[in-house]
C-alpha cells in the first residue's frame, strides 16, 4: 500500500483529520486524538486493543510501535500490506480512539 492509499482510507472515516508532524509523518486524528501514523519508521502505526496487540505482534504481521507500544500501538510495513487488512485496522483504530472521546465531543463531531 502507498501513503496516498492510506490517506484515502483514513480520511474516509467520520471526523478524521490529517496533520503532518514528527519528521514528515502523516498523522491521522479524530477529535484531536491520534489513531494512526503513516511514515513513522517507514510503516503504518495504529492503535489496537490489548488482544489485537498480542495477536498482531505474536507471529502476526506487526511489531511493537516504537515509543507507543505501552499504549497498545503496533507498526506494519507498507510494502506487503493488503488494502483490506489496512482498511480494517485503521477503522478499528479510529473506533477505539473515538470511543474514548467525551460524549460531548462525540456529539459535536457527529459520532
Amino acid at each position: 500500500m502507498t501513503r496516498a492509499e492510506i490517506e484515502v482510507c483514513a480520511l474516509g472515516l467520520p471526523a478524521a483529520t490529517k496533520v503532518v508532524q514528527w519528521g514528515g509523518s502523516d498523522v491521522y486524528k479524530v477529535g484531536g486524538k491520534v489513531f494512526a501514523i503513516c511514515g513513522l519508521a517507514g510503516g503504518l502505526s495504529f492503535k489496537v486493543s490489548p488482544i489485537g496487540f498480542e495477536v498482531l505482534t505474536s507471529g502476526g504481521p506487526a511489531r511493537q510501535a516504537p515509543y507507543l507500544a505501552k499504549g497498545h500501538w503496533v507498526i506494519v510495513d507498507l510494502e506487503p500490506l493488503e488494502s483490506g487488512d489496512a482498511s480494517d485496522w485503521i477503522a478499528t483504530a479510529h473506533g477505539l480512539i473515538a470511543g474514548k472521546l467525551t460524549r460531548k465531543t462525540r456529539t459535536e463531531l457527529g459520532l
